[in-house]
């Protein structure tokens, strides 16, 4: 006969070994009872980049090839051969700061061919492997359907009224907001890391932030967030609203519209995150929320009538298809692209090695949107 404390031992042993069980066989069920996942409820209630990285995730300093666990990701840059130089400065910070370490692939997309002498340069400079992609004409192109007359008068009209970049780029807007995801060279890849010429990495990384968007459930990564030129988007959101209202089953529960909107989407108030760095799942913008989201603005044409930037559709997109205990600041990479830049503070800038001056951060300066991100968790 069994004594009471036999079938209570019994008991724990059948429940430790189910818990087992279902953690290998259910990618969710792992997920959910994570260490990390029950580290982030115990501290609701502060933006989840309070908690510290775990130890465990962190690589030793004399390892320089990858061990253990990677994930299914690469790092993605837009670049023009005249952008060579720019993007050799870039390369090679990323390399030295965190990815001679890890050896992530990089994807090279151009809507022009890639010449031989920008091939090599960039294949000298890294041991991963490198992909150089042509952009299919009609992703990168102005649409047929677009009124050339109206959109010709419309950058004139921003360039006479001295509107930032009111000329220019929007062809690379559109490709960014709506396409650069949709690669064939991406098809195989779960997370980007998107990186442009002539960027700072001030910080060594010594962990795989990758590994931390795949553990925590992360799909939008960022480090500097911040207004947008309201003269760039004066119908943006009212499309944005429209979109909502015909589409409200496809919007997140506990989304992040507080950090776009005031007053419960009546209106934007401008944030966005700076998605010249951008740490994102791809599946985010591959999902049916995304896609029907762009193509609901791309029908609108503001990418060229107006100047419909990749940050704040990105950001306006997170905000609305991730929760926001998704979306993720990255405050231990020290980054700067001109004019801003996001120096980490305190044990985080000594344990990154940073050479940035800690008092040269943007992080919450009157432009910045950072504030608005952390009252989201209090």
């Amino acid at each position: 006969m069994m004594t009471p404390m036999r079938y209570i031992v019994l008991v724990l042993a059948i429940v430790i070994s189910l818990h087992y069980i279902l953690s290998f066989t259910h990618e969710g069920y792992g997920q959910a009872t994570s260490i990390s996942n029950l580290k982030s409820q115990w501290s609701a209630g502060r933006p989840p980049y309070k908690t510290p990285v775990p130890e465990e995730y962190y690589v030793s300093d004399n390892v320089t090839a990858p061990s253990g666990r990677r994930a299914n990701a690469a790092i993605v840059m837009l670049a023009r051969n005249s952008d060579l130089n720019g993007i050799v400065v870039s390369m090679k910070q990323m390399e030295d700061r965190f990815n001679k370490k890890f050896h992530y692939p990089y994807v090279f997309l151009n809507e022009e061919a890639f010449t031989d002498s920008f091939k090599n340069r960039i294949t000298e400079l890294t041991d991963a492997q490198v992909e150089f992609g042509l952009i299919p004409r009609d992703h990168w192109y102005q649409p047929d359907s677009i009124d050339e007359a109206k959109a010709s008068a419309a950058r004139a009209d921003m360039v006479k009224n001295n509107v930032i970049y009111g000329g220019m780029y929007r062809n690379m807007c559109r490709y960014n907001s709506g396409f650069f995801y949709r690669h064939p060279l991406l098809d195989k890849y779960r997370y980007y890391w998107r990186v442009e010429p002539d960027i700072k990495f001030f910080c060594d990384l010594d962990y795989d932030p990758f590994l931390i968007m795949q553990d925590q459930n992360k799909v939008y990564g960022f480090t500097v967030s911040l207004y947008e030129y309201e003269a760039t988007i004066p119908t943006l959101w009212q499309a944005v609203k429209e979109f909502i209202q015909e589409n409200p089953g496809l919007v997140s529960p506990d989304n992040a519209m507080a950090f776009i909107s005031d007053d419960g989407g009546e209106s934007y108030n401008r944030c966005h995150f700076w998605s010249n760095f951008e740490i994102g799942d791809l599946n985010l913008w591959r999902g049916e929320g995304y896609m029907k989201f762009f193509e609901h603005l791309d029908k609108k044409g503001g990418f060229y009538y107006e100047r419909w930037g990749d940050a704040p559709v990105h950001s306006i997109g997170a905000a609305l298809f991730a929760k926001k205990d998704q979306i993720h600041f990255f405050n231990d990479i020290g980054y700067r692209h001109e004019p801003f830049q996001h120096c980490p503070q305190g044990e985080a800038h000594s344990k990154g090695k940073c050479w940035c001056d800690p008092a040269q951060n943007f992080d919450y300066e009157w432009y910045s949107c950072l504030a608005r991100y952390d009252k989201m968790f209090s």
